[in-house]
């Protein structure tokens, strides 16, 4: 009389899992999606020279994993707070270029530092992986869902996990790589902040790694609440 009562726990229990597949799953899209924005926008850090006079143009940048982007402000007056031009809201000129380790083409005074072209090229290297195993880990998952291949669940849990600790990684390296250039005196910015695909980065890490070992708790068997379930499940000896 006890294996009938158990039958429908049992199955209780697998059919809430896809479910919870699902919904860690849609989490994850949106990490991925804070990813891939965070990857192509060049909004990570804004940089700001010092103002020396007023009614006179100052030129601010942003940039990010790839490019370079100044525009040229004019500025009227500033608060008792402010310090450099800005901010980079203002209307004003504005010119994008890559940066010219990537292309070799076209230059870029900022990063002419070798110091800084280590850091650049490393945190994009970085991020080129992290973007590389979530796109694994969501294929895994996307297969997961057909002929009950949950074993791919696994490893798609890995990929995210590895693909959240690469961005906060690139998201280190960046930081350390505005703040050498802040701090050096062969550069004029003394006024920096980070912007919204920095926080996206931030952002897609946590979503990313929290899910991914999510993925990984309801992806391991359940193990037996009690003892008497184990003898159930077993195959009977002939």
């Amino acid at each position: 009389r006890g294996a009938p009562s158990g039958a429908p726990v049992q199955s209780g229990m697998d059919e809430s899992k896809p479910l919870k597949v699902r919904l860690t799953f849609s989490v994850i899209l949106v990490g991925v999606s804070l990813l891939f924005a965070a990857v192509v926008t060049d909004h990570w850090a804004v940089l700001s020279p010092k103002v020396e006079e007023y009614n006179a143009t100052c030129e601010a940048a942003h940039f990010g994993l790839w490019r370079l982007c100044t525009k040229r402000i004019f500025m009227r007056e500033q608060g008792p707070k402010e310090k450099g031009c800005g901010p980079i809201s203002l209307p004003g000129e504005h010119n994008c270029s890559y940066f010219k380790h990537f292309t070799p083409g076209q230059s870029s005074e900022i990063f002419e530092v070798t110091t800084q072209k280590e850091y650049s090229i490393s945190a994009a290297a970085i991020a080129i992986f992290s973007v590389g195993f979530a796109i694994i880990g969501t294929i895994c998952v996307l297969l997961s869902f057909r002929k009950k291949r949950d074993y791919l669940l696994k490893p798609a849990s890995m990929f995210y996990t590895f693909a959240g600790l690469c961005i906060i990684i690139s998201v280190e390296v960046m930081r350390q790589s505005v703040k050498r250039m802040i701090d050096s005196k062969e550069t004029v910015w003394i006024e920096y902040s980070y912007s919204w695909s920095f926080a996206c980065a931030c952002a897609s890490f946590v979503l990313l790694f929290i899910c991914g070992i999510t993925l990984l708790l309801i992806a391991l068997p359940r193990f037996p609440q009690n003892p008497w379930e184990t003898c159930m499940d077993a195959e009977p000896e002939h």
